[in-house]
């Protein structure tokens, strides 16, 4: 382990949020490759980074469990009240708080199941989960229900892609042990922030104008 690192847990700072802090940027450049190069979208860098922490900390399994059962709560209830015709405001609030007793449910009857991983998710990213909820709904007002599920989908998957990359154990060792290669990565992003090319999605989706000019 590399000395600085093992000052810091000697400190008392635990050494999995050592880990995950080292580990973070990588997962944001993922996904920055992800849509700077392949041309993915989904809600923004933030939302698959943090979502993908989350699901260290419940287990993949829990962890998709709930972020779709979160957006199939949040969605059924924005269509309850639309008749309504509130507020956003109050309106969110209202999501909010069904989409928390959903999950208080869900962690019930996992209970009940002998589910135990349920019941042992800590608060914090079930709190992350649940404020994915807002941004779901935000694009489903601004875009619509097609889009903002269709983004939902890829920011799941970039979020899965993002956990398998922070539970690698050897590149997390990597880390501890190498913590100057998080400079190579903000040199890397960088480059990538000077990326005039065409993204890959672009190439598919414009082959034909393409085509022509070759």
């Amino acid at each position: 382990m590399n000395e600085i690192i093992k000052f810091v847990i000697d400190q008392g700072v635990p050494a999995q949020t050592v880990e995950l802090m080292l580990i973070f940027p990588l997962i944001a450049t993922i996904i920055v490759i992800s849509r700077q190069v392949a041309g993915i979208k989904a809600f923004g860098i933030y939302t698959p980074s943090i979502v993908a922490l989350a699901f260290i900390e419940t287990g993949l399994d829990y962890g998709v469990f709930l972020f779709i059962a979160i957006l199939l709560a949040g969605t059924a209830t924005r269509l309850i009240l639309r008749k309504f015709r509130l507020l956003y405001l109050p309106r969110v609030a209202i999501m909010l708080s069904v989409v928390s007793i959903t999950i208080l449910a869900v962690l019930i009857i996992g209970g009940y199941f002998k589910r135990t991983g349920f019941a042992s998710v800590p608060i914090f990213p079930l709190l992350i989960l649940i404020t994915i909820m807002e941004k779901f709904i935000a694009v489903q007002v601004e875009k619509g229900l097609k889009t903002a599920t269709y983004l939902s989908f890829l920011t799941l998957v970039l979020s899965v892609i993002c956990y398998f990359v922070a539970s690698f154990e050897p590149l997390r060792n990597l880390m501890m042990n190498k913590p100057w290669l998080i400079f190579l990565i903000i040199i890397f992003n960088i480059i990538l922030g000077k990326w005039t090319g065409l993204r890959v999605s672009e190439y598919y989706r414009f082959k034909e104008v393409i085509k022509r000019n070759n």
